[in-house]
């Protein structure tokens, strides 16, 4: 081995330039330069001189990329189009802004990259072979095509690879209506199984914990369960177990899928494999509509759509917030839709309940005269509970009767009792609208008082005369409900039926939020709007209609009809509420004019595509 192979190249050799010296083969029969030791030459060579040959002209260095089209920015086409997208952005993004749709399974704009699905490869001119969108930043000058024939047949592959073993139940499945393996096979494949022989079985019904439950043959594996639960609640419950066709999801051995966030993993899943046991063979996805809300299961105030048939909630799902809940909520309030459904208060009541008789039921309009006479004779001396569960509109309106007409100059609030928080949206505080009740009372002038101090004033014999709007109670309510019954006067505005509502000696029935049309204001003081799904059960109304009702009843001037025209004219007197605008804060609740509310599961975008985006501005 001789020197010169030991030396790395330096990559500085380049060719002779024309005209210069360099090293030739002697001719035969010349004199040679080196002649062998010992060898002696008769005569020397005489000296010639030659011309000096010219110095030769520098390299030129290799031209380097052309700057950038738009500097900060990364300038690419695709399909034809011109993009321009901040650095870092993937191919599936990109090419949204401009109207192409590029499917995928396993990508999730929240969530890490995998790339296992393989369904969005796409051409790029600065690749030899396809390339997955969504794991493939844009490049300066790219040329990116989603629509040739070679990226057509891949995804006609992909998808007769995904479908050689999922079972053929879409009549009985829970996804029909919304799964992307259904609306991809028509749109990209569309053709009968070449498969010879019997597909693989797994476990059709896998409950991996007390609210999701697995159908392993139905799962395509594309993993966005098992990283949501290790990056988003951050609690690794999922894992990938087995190779090639008997590859499954599946719990560790010994635990379970108890996650307080679990649920979540059934709106990510793109096909039926995932499902929720509360809203499973419940209904159906096409039967539903949807009207966006807001969860009440505590103060965070998580955005959610509240989907619906005729006069009954069936689930929530999560809106996107980017300051609130990004896409995401907890179970426990995505499971508490219950109450809007069960033992409402549906008709007025006069009279206390006697014994296990039940109450006779009157019109809503007598209950109101009779509220009202009882009150007017106890102005001045009537405590007024509030709960923090009604919302905004219904807080100014009724808080304003108490102060104008019943001559209250304090609140007792109600609401529900603190329970558990978690690490990531869940809060203690079970109140959607505290800071609401707050700020309103702020506003009004009136005072507020912990709930404690109304069980010692009603014991001690101090309060004889009560108006509540809403009857949840922090504390234990049969126990209230024991105080109550010592009252002379109780006038209860309630949704739901309790042993505090059997005490009333007026009951009056009050909607639900997604009855009609307010707003909330959240743990960090953001004031957000919900929409009304549907119109009210029974002979209930809204509590601020029964706060109109009965300032008119007593002479007074209650000039609003609606929601909104309570919160325009009474709203001015709290600053925080002043400037929100109640009408361009309001999210869309259908695609176009008319009566046609929003479709469950699509929000205004194709059903399957339920887990980002905000509808028709997105692409999605």
């Amino acid at each position: 081995m001789s020197d010169n192979d030991t030396k790395k190249p330096t990559g500085d050799s380049q060719p002779p330039p024309k005209g210069a010296p360099s090293e030739t083969r002697e001719a035969p029969g010349s004199t040679p330069k080196h002649p062998p030791a010992g060898a002696k030459l008769d005569t020397p060579p005489a000296a010639h001189s030659a011309p000096t040959a010219p110095p030769p002209p520098p390299t030129a260095k290799p031209a380097g990329p052309p700057p950038p089209k738009n500097p900060g920015f990364v300038t690419c086409t695709i399909d034809g189009k011109e993009v321009v997208v901040k650095p870092g952005t993937n191919m599936v993004e990109a090419a949204r802004s401009v109207g192409s749709d590029i499917p995928y399974f396993c990508y999730h704009p929240r969530l890490s990259i995998a790339a296992n699905c393989r369904m969005c490869m796409v051409e790029a001119s600065n690749a030899p072979k396809l390339v997955p969108a969504c794991q493939t930043p844009l490049a300066e000058g790219q040329v990116i095509k989603t629509n040739t024939a070679k990226v057509k047949e891949q995804q006609r592959a992909v998808m007769e690879f995904l479908l050689l073993n999922h079972p053929v139940d879409c009549s009985i499945c829970d996804q029909a209506g919304e799964c992307k393996l259904q609306d991809y096979y028509m749109r990209y494949d569309y053709r009968p199984s070449r498969l010879e022989g019997g597909k693989v079985m797994k476990n059709k019904r896998k409950v991996l914990g007390p609210r999701v439950v697995l159908d392993q043959e139905r799962c395509i594996i594309c993993s966005r369960c098992v990283r949501f639960m290790n990056e988003i609640p951050k609690e690794p419950q999922l894992g990938i177990f087995g190779r090639g066709s008997h590859e499954v999801i599946d719990t560790f051995p010994g635990s379970e899928l108890n996650s307080n966030y679990s649920l979540n993993t059934v709106d990510i899943c793109p096909v039926g494999a995932l499902l929720s046991r509360d809203f499973r063979f419940r209904a159906r996805s096409w039967f539903l509509s949807a009207a966006p809300s807001v969860c009440t299961g505590c103060s965070r105030g998580c955005n959610t759509y509240a989907d619906f048939m005729a006069q009954d909630t069936y689930r929530y799902r999560p809106r996107e917030n980017e300051a609130i809940n990004k896409s995401w909520m907890c179970d426990q309030g995505r499971l508490s839709y219950k109450y809007l459904n069960l033992g409402r208060v549906l008709s007025a009541v006069v009279g206390r309940q006697q014994g296990g008789t039940a109450r006779p039921e009157v019109a809503r309009k007598e209950a109101i005269k009779a509220a009202a006479k009882a009150l007017g004779e106890v102005k001045g001396k009537v405590a007024v509970l509030a709960s923090p569960l009604a919302s905004n509109e219904d807080l100014l309106a009724t808080l304003t009767f108490a102060k104008g007409t019943l001559g209250a100059r304090e609140v007792y609030v109600g609401g529900r009792p603190q329970g558990d928080a978690d690490h990531y949206l869940m809060t203690a505080d079970k109140n959607p609208n505290r800071k609401g009740l707050e700020l309103i009372a702020a506003g009004l002038g009136l005072a507020l008082r912990p709930f404690d101090e109304l069980v010692k004033a009603i014991d001690g014999g101090k309060v004889r005369a009560l108006y509540a709007v809403g009857t949840e109670v922090p504390g234990n309510v049969e126990t209230f409900a024991q105080a109550a019954a010592k009252l002379d006067v109780f006038v209860a505005q309630a949704m739901n039926e309790s042993p505090l509502t059997a005490q009333a000696t007026v009951l009056l029935p009050a909607s639900t939020h997604v009855e009609y049309d307010g707003s909330f204001v959240q743990m960090d003081g953001i004031v957000q709007r919900f929409r009304k799904a549907y119109p009210s059960k029974g002979d209930a109304v809204a509590h601020w209609a029964l706060a109109a009702e009965l300032t008119r009843e007593l002479g007074g001037t209650a000039a609003w009809t609606s929601s909104r025209e309570a919160f325009r004219e009474l709203g001015k007197q709290v600053a925080e509420l002043a400037q929100f605008d109640w009408d361009k804060a309001a999210p869309p609740d259908r695609e176009k004019p008319g009566i046609n509310p929003l479709p469950t599961a699509a929000d205004g975008r194709p059903p399957g595509y339920r887990e980002f985006g905000a509808p028709r501005v997105r692409g999605l």
